[in-house]
């Protein structure tokens, strides 16, 4: 039972519920609406919104519909408005969402675990031709984003989703957002632990279930028992990451409180062992308590990161045993850090079964909607009809035999699809940016696109592992933080003193291997222009300065201004 403000949960109700300063916390009894957000939550449940769209607001058009449904309630089914073409970055933070807003939405679709088939991805790919004007970006968080959707189509477009599968349930909104989860679970030679079934738990759990569709903001998760560490457990709001047990064998260790945008915090361990069969279990005991002593006050503290950073570790896990569980958890082993930087699984590598996974890089998770009906039939004809998204924007077809490889690498070679990427065009990640969202800035498909084609033109011997992710505001939705290069965009004065597009920076952030933030360089501010200038001097110097061995990472952390400069 969900604890609403009209039904809170027997645990909840056994709590003191005496007036309390506190931060909006449903379990101690603050449950009025603090804002506009808790307030049209409480007025209705964002899941009702589609009988709405169905019925009312598909037939009678954009202007029918009701302003807490189109920048609220509509995002519970993966629909947010887009950016009114022609409005630049200066603008964003001026003016009023309405003057914003196109009468177009992104469309999200979730992916869970990121599998798809190739009837899924055919038809994913179909409805960006039909109805989203060739787009379908992969996102860092294994889903697929359409543009240009109108509000006329949306039904249809879930009917056709929801025929093969899939859905757009709870894709955005404060709610469960996709169970990110390792594209090669089940398959890889060095798994620890498929977790697959537990994903699967889960969303049959919680996915559309109105006991956890009201949640002070989102929850981000993630489930892996790859030793590639290949979902960035360290920030998501709840991870499992695989493990291996002295006494229980295989199973995972639970994270909870990562998150980024303007407070970036990594999650911490809670120091249990969980077994395959207790991860939803656990994972509905931590999502229950952000809705019952989430932050609801005020937005911008209304993260998990925020209570699990205020009562520590320590203390979240007894509540989750004592009030949620009610029964110990067994204590567990930190997972070990993985043996390459890279955690994307580019390239070909042998499964398990003996056949082959081929994963390969699109340009910054840019593609259309053409060219993923034609992977689809390219992974139909090589393999065995599955597919995977990662958490790093690229793509993986699986189950090849070992004599349909190079074939199957020429097709995807032909589409501009690297198996064998450069680290620019490997490393490389971005957000929608201002061509589509309303929060951007400036620039950042196109800006990384042309930053690859000029870095491997004016690099192109270098060859160690290097991440640039490239946001087009301070949100973090493509990882500035934990990126080798991070860029922040922001408005910036060139030379002349003009106001243009650019970057803050970023240094030597990283997930995996000994994760942390990266480093800002006093007043190190780059105009777009400049970026492939700057971003060759300070590879350059990491070349010439660097040990045998060092990360670029552990040179930045060492090296001075003048060289970060």
């Amino acid at each position: 039972m969900a604890a609403t403000p009209e039904q809170p949960t027997a645990a909840a109700a056994r709590r003191k519920t005496g007036r309390h300063r506190g931060e909006g916390q449903w379990a101690v009894g603050h449950f009025t609406p603090l804002n506009g957000n808790e307030q049209f939550k409480k007025d209705d449940d964002g899941l009702n919104v589609r009988t709405r769209i169905e019925t009312i607001y598909s037939k009678a058009g954009f202007d029918s519909i009701d302003p807490n449904d189109l920048r609220g309630r509509m995002r519970w089914w993966g629909l947010y408005t887009q950016r009114k073409p022609g409005i630049d970055g200066g603008k964003t933070a001026i003016l009023e969402p309405e003057e914003l807003d196109d009468e177009f939405f992104m469309l999200r679709v979730r992916i869970d675990g990121g599998r798809l088939t190739t009837e899924q991805l055919r038809v994913i790919g179909e409805i960006s031709q039909e109805f989203a004007r060739g787009t379908a970006d992969v996102t860092d968080r294994q889903n697929v984003q359409y543009h240009w959707i109108r509000i006329e189509d949306v039904p249809e477009i879930w009917n056709r989703l929801e025929a093969v599968g899939l859905s757009t349930t709870e894709a955005c909104g404060d709610t469960p957002r996709v169970i990110l989860g390792s594209p090669v679970a089940g398959i890889a030679e060095d798994e620890i632990i498929d977790g697959t079934p537990a994903i699967d738990e889960i969303y049959r759990r919680i996915v559309g279930n109105k006991d956890f569709s009201n949640l002070p903001r989102k929850f981000k998760s993630a489930v892996s028992g790859s030793p590639l560490l290949d979902v960035a457990h360290e920030i998501n709001d709840i991870a499992f990451v695989g493990v291996e047990h002295p006494e229980h064998g295989p199973g995972f260790d639970v994270w909870v409180g990562g998150g980024l945008s303007t407070n970036p915090k990594l999650g911490v361990r809670l120091g249990t062992w969980v077994s395959l069969e207790e991860v939803p279990d656990v994972y509905t005991g931590v999502i229950s308590i952000f809705r019952d002593y989430g932050y609801r006050r005020l937005r911008n503290r209304a993260r998990l990161k925020f209570l699990v950073a205020d009562w520590g570790p320590e203390k979240f896990r007894r509540v989750l045993e004592d009030e949620y569980l009610e029964r110990k958890l067994t204590d567990g082993p930190a997972p070990a850090q993985p043996v390459q930087q890279w955690r994307d699984h580019v390239g070909v590598h042998r499964q398990k079964d003996g056949r082959f996974y081929v994963g390969f890089a699109p340009r910054v998770g840019r593609v259309d909607g053409a060219t993923l009906t034609k992977i689809a039939d390219i992974a139909e004809s090589h393999g065995s009809g599955r597919v995977r998204t990662t958490a790093e924007q690229k793509m993986i077809v699986l189950d090849v035999e070992e004599a349909q490889v190079d074939s199957l690498v020429s097709a995807l070679e032909a589409l501009d699809l690297r198996v064998k990427p450069s680290p620019f065009r490997r490393g490389t990640m971005a957000c929608t940016g201002i061509e589509f969202c309303k929060l951007a800035i400036v620039d950042t498909k196109d800006r990384g696109s042309s930053l690859i084609d000029e870095l491997e033109r004016r690099l192109p011997d270098f060859a160690e592992p290097l991440t640039i992710n490239i946001n087009g505001c301070p949100n973090a939705c493509a990882r500035i933080q934990v990126a080798d290069i991070g860029l922040k965009g922001q408005l910036v004065l060139d030379d002349e003193g003009n106001q243009v597009e650019g970057f803050q920076v970023h240094l030597g952030g990283a997930l995996g291997l000994e994760a942390g933030f990266g480093r800002k360089v006093r007043g190190l501010k780059v105009t777009s222009a400049e970026l492939p200038d700057y971003v060759e001097r300070v590879v350059t110097r990491f070349e010439a300065e660097r040990t045998e061995g060092e990360r670029f990472a552990a040179w930045v952390a060492r090296a001075d201004e003048k060289s970060l400069s």
